[in-house]
């Protein structure tokens, strides 16, 4: 079985990386690929690096307000090319409402502050798996 594929970035703006470094480090530790793109992607800049990385999972940090304007055009840029990648989205300030929000448009998970690492390890080996998030 080949090792998963998780493409972690950070969208716009948003020059808080940390956590997108930690993520990526965590989630090598647990045997997955990670392709790290850094800060300042565009949603168009991570579809393309997804198909080209053959990415089975995308993680999107967010420790600004910028995932409301970006995370629905990264989903349409998807849908558009008929890719099922499921989004993981994750930062600090992330509300629930805005979390909800997310979610009901179409990312498949959403870990704010607090989240607990073993769950968000579960998480993209579900979403791998072809199971919902948890």
């Amino acid at each position: 079985m080949s090792r998963i594929r998780v493409l972690v970035g950070v969208l716009g703006m948003d020059q808080h990386e940390l956590g997108a470094v930690g993520i990526s480090k965590m989630l090598r530790d647990q045997g997955m690929e990670v392709i790290y793109t850094g800060c300042f992607n565009t949603p168009k800049s991570i579809v393309a690096t997804a198909i080209e990385e053959d990415a089975d999972v995308i993680g999107i940090s967010s420790h600004s307000w910028e995932y409301l304007y970006y995370i629905p055009e990264l989903l349409d840029l998807l849908a558009e090319k008929d890719l099922d990648i499921p989004i993981v989205l994750g930062g600090s300030v992330i509300t629930d409402e805005d979390a909800a929000t997310m979610r009901a448009r179409g990312v498949a998970a959403v870990f704010g502050s607090g989240s607990v690492v073993t769950d968000m390890v579960d998480t993209v080996r579900s979403l791998v798996a072809g199971e919902p998030a948890s």
